[in-house]
């Protein structure tokens, strides 16, 4: 996609949604860590539901250690991979309190050390949190990326090194929220809803998908 493409491409994202947020319920960093955890392989809104209840009696790492493992499960237990997911929990919270005094780094190599966070989940919490021009990439902005013609990639680490390379400065705090609301809602993976898409003109995916018959 030519640099003029791309411009247009977030300028219209942008003008569509001024501030977009993340979709994950959460009252404070550490939470949003967890509830980030959770997400994998899951939608936001099922850790949503999930997390309702834990959130309201957990909001440190401390607590959730206290709360114990065996109670975490009950509260996450209809998330997938739940059982690996409370085992991460508990000891990135025991990880937090041996070696960051209870807070979450705002650092994504130091993220990218606790239990169960990877690349992508230490990239939400930077941006999200922290303000940093990072770009998540999940399965819809792998999608968006390759299917656009954005940010072409074999691999989500090749498709968010071509964000980062192509995103012009105006638009890289929100980009990556952008691209996943629209892979989420608009450039669906089975039928990607063309006929209302405000970037079809500048999108590489052909032939078009057109809309439904009444």
């Amino acid at each position: 996609m030519k640099k003029t493409a791309v411009v247009a491409f977030y300028a219209r994202l942008a003008a569509d949604n001024p501030h977009p947020e993340t979709e994950l319920a959460s009252d404070n960093v550490y939470q949003l860590l967890v509830a980030v955890v959770l997400s994998a392989q899951a939608t936001d809104v099922g850790v949503n539901k999930a997390t309702r209840a834990l959130f309201a009696a957990v909001h440190t790492p401390a607590q959730m250690v206290a709360l114990g493992i065996d109670v975490l499960k009950q509260h996450i237990r209809t998330i997938g991979l739940f059982n690996t997911k409370a085992k991460n929990v508990i000891a990135l919270s025991e990880a937090l309190i041996r070696d960051h005094g209870g807070v979450v780094p705002a650092d994504r190599d130091a993220l990218e050390a606790l239990p169960g966070v990877g690349r992508k989940t230490a990239n939400v919490v930077m941006n999200v949190a922290f303000g940093a021009e990072t770009f998540a990439v999940d399965t819809h902005i792998f999608r968006v990326g390759n299917r656009t013609g954005l940010a072409p990639g074999k691999t989500p680490l090749a498709v968010e090194l071509a964000l980062d390379r192509v995103t012009p400065a105006p638009f890289r705090g929100h980009a990556h929220h952008w691209l996943i609301l629209h892979g989420r809602y608009v450039c669906k993976a089975r039928r990607p809803e063309c006929w209302r898409c405000i970037v079809a003109d500048l999108c590489a995916f052909e032939p078009k998908t057109p809309p439904p018959k009444d």
